[in-house]
């Protein structure tokens, strides 16, 4: 937790609090931000530093009473603790001799512009200090300014302090009477535009810092982003300083009062959620003891085994030969593959967090594991990216040996109820099993895999994998996604002491943002993640490596190894006009307000804008989990995909499961443009008719254009047209080969060009399955372990 050591009251509605970050302070530089969530209800919120004091390990701040959750932080005191804090983030201000600077500040921009004109001034520049407020109350912190300034100018709207007008008098004052080498600009946005129209009109180079709707800070939503020069820049990752001659002023604008309306309803009515002051969280790791309690009487209801005591001492060798003999192969086969049971459609389209398939039951899972012919060369086992034993597992449940099952599961899998519920098995193990060539349909192994992870957890029996004696060697792992997870279990069994370093505020990453409930529940992520904790794993949130603390650090704090798995959060947009209007969003984005911040939850404060005719652009699994989510929360949806069904590369459950939930699907189609109304939220998007000509690269036909349009009414569109590796990790890491894409290149045994660090799942791989992410972990485990060992 962050303390607050200090707070001052400005005016009002302004304040100033100094606050324990320790990691942050010793790391900061001027122009960076950070991202503050004040509790466990609260939206995440960017915020500039006033101060940084690595000695006493604080920030200093100037927060401004906006909406409710920057409300919630000026009414906290000292002694009071911040729930999370990380940073630093942006790139920080480039500071070198100019010459003549002239540094406007406005209003709380006061606060963010200290640190920079400091850094200006210690680099022998002459700083003119230009502060503005409409009152002499909002002229804040001038003593500070003073002792790095040759000269400060203060300009009021009513003349209560200084001179009367506003900033741009005071600055164009100075650019008459002497030569001006730079101007830089934070504050209200109409205060930056002016100021920098007003350079510009001298042919100064002028730099401003934006302060724009943010969801994570690092780059992995899109939230930010705002024409620059012509481009898409993402504002948290490619600033927040950019030349002011450059953006897109009347979109940032537009974009700034996205949620207005939501944030003034919002203030009027009370939250619920401050009358309780607990955590609501639906998914906190904090819970999973009642979980498992929960869990524990719902496992009463099931037969807790079909396994005597002296069927359960017998050798398995015999056991399993009996098995064989029970049923000839040809009786196995005729066996209808088992029906996973669902939730009713009309139902399930009305509920986020209930899960849409609801398992099998041991009599279910022992019938479909008998359809298992046990192969003496399973070619399953080749199809699964971390080998799981397939047959083992599976003829245990068949002999009612459920608690065996999973335990010869987590063998090989960090994961196994997640894994049961999203990998691709239709396209991996299942793929490969010895049926398909009897044109017989595959044994639902992840099915029964799901149904072994969930049996024990629902027995109150879990067991832990053994663990081998400690080596004493510490190993670092950056990113907590499934490739991080998977790379960690397998470290720690192997002795290894392991920290797991997590950017955001939970553990997770994809399991935890990306994907819904209603297709994996957060409980069963937190159940294997203190799996994991119990093993031994040590987990740091609110820590970006690379920003936070250096990988060179790591290596200072005795860290052996290092296993990178930032995975690739980037989202893709199309480039296409007026794609920056309103309510466009990344699916990222959207799936982060909803799953990770609960945005849809009255009770908690991250807003969301709920579409009524919503288009999804994409036809991967992250589009399916994009229109079935705006689809529980009252949409009309269609999903536009450029290519055929046939192509699609979402698996075939997802487009069953939304088609059936009410989702259109519009194929061949991509959109050209969007329009927007005059408040520059999106109202129709213009598609272009395809056709499919010849196979691309990736084996489907390439969608061409038919010189067709088409224009749909909308006003949300979810872009989920894939993502690309986030560069703020591997970019920070000196001596680092990048591939394409600012992909890490690594070799076969998924080790770096540097060979203490390895790396897998999206950051090498630019996008992929969950299960592949896992499979690059265990890789990477097996070869570092060797590599330490030497």
């Amino acid at each position: 937790m962050n303390k607050i050591i200090s707070k001052k009251q400005f005016s009002e509605k302004v304040f100033c609090i100094e606050v324990e970050a320790p990691l942050i302070a010793r790391s900061c530089r001027p122009g960076n931000f950070i991202i503050v969530r004040v509790d466990h209800h609260s939206e995440r919120v960017p915020y500039t530093i006033a101060k940084a004091d690595a000695q006493k390990g604080t920030l200093t701040m100037v927060i401004q009473e906006v909406g409710r959750s920057s409300t919630k932080l000026c009414q906290l005191e000292v002694g009071d603790e911040i729930v999370d804090i990380v940073g630093p983030l942006g790139t920080p201000s480039r500071i070198e001799k100019y010459g003549t600077v002239v540094c406007a500040g406005g209003g709380i921009g006061i606060a963010a512009i200290l640190p920079i004109l400091t850094a200006l001034k210690q680099a022998g520049n002459k700083v003119i200090s230009v502060l503005a407020g409409r009152s002499k109350e909002l002229v804040i912190m001038v003593d500070d300014v003073r002792q790095y300034s040759d000269e400060v100018i203060i300009m009021t709207d009513d003349g209560s302090y200084g001179e009367k007008g506003v900033v741009t008098v005071g600055v164009e004052k100075v650019i008459q009477r002497e030569h001006v080498d730079k101007v830089l600009a934070i504050g209200p946005p109409i205060m930056m535009k002016f100021t920098s129209l007003l350079a510009k009109k001298y042919g100064i180079p002028n730099d401003v810092s934006l302060n724009t709707i943010m969801v994570d800070g690092t780059g992995m939503c899109g939230a930010c982003r705002l024409t620059i020069g012509g481009k898409t820049k993402f504002v948290c990752i490619d600033g927040p300083e950019f030349d002011g001659d450059l953006v897109d002023w009347d979109e940032m604008f537009k974009r700034m009062g996205t949620f207005k309306e939501i944030e003034a309803k919002d203030m009027a009515v009370p939250n619920p959620a401050d009358k309780k002051g607990s955590d609501h969280s639906s998914s906190s790791i904090n819970n999973v003891g009642d979980e498992a309690s929960a869990d524990s009487e719902k496992s009463s209801s099931i037969d807790k085994n079909s396994v005597s005591t002296d069927e359960a001492n017998e050798p398995e060798e015999v056991w399993r030969k009996a098995l064989r003999k029970e049923l000839k192969p040809k009786e196995r086969t005729a066996i209808p593959r088992v029906q996973m049971p669902e939730l009713d459609p009309a139902y399930r389209a009305t509920t986020r967090l209930e899960e849409v398939n609801i398992g099998l039951t041991p009599e279910m899972a022992m019938q479909e594991a008998k359809r298992c012919l046990d192969c003496p060369k399973p070619t399953c086992v080749e199809g699964c990216p971390v080998g799981i034993h397939i047959p083992d597992f599976i003829k245990h449940i068949e002999h009612g040996d459920f608690l065996q099952a999973a335990s010869i599961l987590k063998e090989t899998s960090a994961l196994p109820a997640v894994c049961g519920r999203v990998c691709p098995q239709e396209k991996q193990c299942e793929s490969r099993c010895i049926h398909l060539k009897m044109n017989s349909p595959a044994v639902a192994i992840g099915y029964l895999e799901r149904f072994a992870a969930d049996y024990e957890r629902e027995s109150g029996q879990m067991t832990l994998p053994k663990i081998a004696p400690s080596t004493g060697i510490k190993v670092a792992v950056v990113g907590s996604g499934p490739s991080g997870l998977s790379f960690a279990g397998d470290m720690v069994k192997r002795g290894y002491e392991v920290y797991v370093f997590e950017a955001l505020h939970e553990i997770g990453g994809v399991l935890k943002y990306g994907i819904p409930e209603f297709r994996l529940p957060n409980r069963i992520v937190d159940v294997e993640i203190e799996n994991l904790r119990r093993m031994g794993v040590h987990f740091q949130t609110d820590t970006i490596v690379g920003k936070t603390i250096s990988i060179d650090e790591l290596k200072e704090m005795g860290f052996k190894g290092i296993f990178v798995g930032s995975g690739a959060g980037l989202p893709n947009f199309m480039g296409i006009e007026g794609e920056n209007s309103i309510n466009i969003l990344s699916s990222n984005e959207y799936l982060t307000r909803v799953n990770l911040m609960d945005a849809a939850n009255p009770e908690t404060d991250t807003p969301l804008i709920i579409g009524k005719r919503v288009l999804v652009i994409g036809g991967g699994n992250t589009a399916m989990d994009s229109c079935r989510t705006a689809k529980r929360l009252g949409a009309d949806v269609t999903l536009v995909y450029r290519r055929s069904e046939a192509e699609m590369p979402a698996r075939l459950e997802e487009v069953k499961h939304a088609k059936e939930e009410g989702v259109h699907f519009l194929t061949l189609h991509n959109p050209q443009s969007y329009k927007a109304d005059e408040k520059g939220r999106v109202c129709a998007a213009v598609l272009d008719v395809m056709r499919l000509g010849e196979p691309d690269a990736s084996g489907r036909r390439r969608p061409e254009v038919t010189g067709e349009t088409v224009t749909v009414e909308c006003d949300q569109v979810i872009v989920a047209v894939g993502v690309s590796p986030n560069p703020l990790v591997p970019k920070s890491i000196e001596g680092l080969e990048l591939g394409r894409k600012n992909t890490i290149v690594v070799s076969d045994q998924m080790q770096s060009s540097r060979p203490e660090i390895y790396a897998g799942g999206d950051i090498v791989r630019g996008g992929a399955t969950v299960i592949l992410a896992m499979g690059d972990g265990r890789r990477a485990a097996a070869s570092m372990a060797e590599r330490l060992a030497l």
